[in-house]
């Protein structure tokens, strides 16, 4: 038995089952990512002879599968939500990406460096690694497909599909300032305001920059071209793909944030003419390949996991992983959605489900591969806790918790709504 075979054939149940699942587990407190990190589990327990996806082992190809991943569904998100972007409106966002973030960064690498022994460089990538909530694996607390309506999103959905969106990018510097500290035996004061100058200021202006004038000019050429050129007639899914890759690379080449760069590219092309059908298209296309990037990213984590990613974990780093989950994102998230729009049960899921996934395992691999770091099994270790803990009870709870919301009406989609509403009860339903 060859294993090339067996990764075809496991390819192949993987894309029918990820077919035939959402539907089956559409509305029961079973997720998608907890059927394929079990599968993962179990194929890699049985003797075929499947080497051990160790991404200690593949650094490298761990970066660009899981960037890949990311990507694809920075795209699809940023295509999917329908709200305009306003200071008002996004006020969620703003304040998980200004307040949540930089807090659980500075938290974990505290707890990280004091109470597990992690060095400081390790700790602050341990903090910037675990911060993002993950556009890729939160697919059940995620608005819908684009639709028509600019109010028809609750906040909940609304504010971590945007805040994934967006959080990913933003956690970047964080991830370099850990890389600086690693590679280099210069004093902060000594790098700090070539950080501050290149890895935050430059690489975020360049990574909006670059992702409003991509989006814009594919724009331009899906809606706005002369007949035969207007692509958007054509219907064509696979430009997702183009317009992902495209903004990605080009915003990569002039050392821009490329993350960013996707999402605010989606948001463009989403601005350009806000209700065509043909933004329906682009997401179902960037959905369905993310998807199936999904199960292979699950199955290969599965194998991870039973090949022994978790062996190096101590008992304070695997305290400190479930301290983010349980402690940290709930209580900065709660506080600083303190005014925004939306009720305090919606502000408590929205702090809740800050899942973590792909994205996280995307920084440590590609932090890990810039330059060396020390205790790097122990950070795959903890890293690996987080994600397996993560998307086995946001997995669970997902569903019961939003059916929860909907039944009670608790469901709020913009702050005039709430101003204009006396009472009555808030915009809720269906998804998206």
């Amino acid at each position: 038995m060859e294993p090339v075979d067996v990764a075809f054939a496991l390819v192949g149940v993987g894309a029918l089952l990820a077919g035939i699942l959402p539907r089956m587990l559409e509305r029961r407190p079973l997720s998608m990512p907890i059927a394929f990190l079990g599968l993962g589990m179990l194929v890699f327990l049985l003797p075929i002879g499947l080497p051990s996806p160790d991404p200690l082992a593949h650094r490298e190809l761990t970066t660009h599968l899981t960037e890949i991943g990311v990507i694809v569904a920075l795209m699809g998100a940023g295509l999917k939500i329908d709200r305009p972007l306003s200071w008002r409106r996004w006020s969620s966002t703003w304040r998980l990406l200004a307040i949540t973030m930089p807090l659980c960064i500075a938290a974990v690498a505290l707890l990280g460096w004091w109470w597990a022994g992690l060095v400081p460089a390790a700790a602050l990538l341990l903090g910037a690694a675990l911060a993002p909530t993950d556009p890729v694996l939160a697919a059940d607390v995620q608005v819908g497909e684009p639709t028509d309506a600019e109010d028809s999103e609750d906040e909940v959905r609304f504010a971590l599909t945007s805040e994934a969106g967006l959080n990913d990018g933003l956690a970047f510097p964080f991830v370099y300032a850990a890389i600086a500290i690693a590679g280099t035996s210069l004093a902060p004061a000594q790098w700090f305001a070539d950080w501050f100058a290149i890895d935050v200021l430059w690489k975020i202006a360049a990574g909006v920059g670059g992702g409003l004038l991509v989006g814009w000019l594919l724009g331009k050429l899906f809606f706005r071209a002369p007949s035969d050129l207007r692509l958007a007639r054509h219907a064509e899914g696979f430009l997702a793909l183009a317009a992902t890759f495209l903004a990605y690379g080009l915003v990569e080449v002039i050392g821009g944030y490329g993350f960013l760069a996707v999402f605010v590219a989606a948001r463009a092309i989403r601005a350009a003419e806000r209700t065509h059908e043909f933004h329906s298209v682009l997401h179902d296309f960037a959905e369905q390949i993310e998807r199936l990037l999904t199960v292979m990213l699950l199955l290969l984590f599965g194998g991870a996991v039973i090949g022994g990613l978790l062996a190096p974990l101590t008992w304070r780093a695997a305290a400190v992983g479930l301290a983010l989950v349980f402690v940290l994102r709930p209580l900065f998230g709660w506080l600083s959605l303190r005014g925004a729009p939306g009720r305090p049960a919606e502000h408590w899921v929205i702090s809740a489900f800050g899942i973590r996934g792909v994205g996280s395992f995307y920084y440590l691999a590609y932090a890990t591969t810039a330059t060396d770091f020390p205790q790097a099994e122990l950070l795959w270790a903890t890293v690996g806790l987080v994600v397996v803990v993560s998307v086995v009870v946001h997995g669970v709870a997902a569903t019961p918790v939003m059916q929860l919301l909907d039944r009670a009406g608790e469901r709020t989609s913009d702050p005039s709504e709430r101003e204009g509403a006396r009472g009555e009860p808030a915009l809720g339903g269906a998804r998206g």
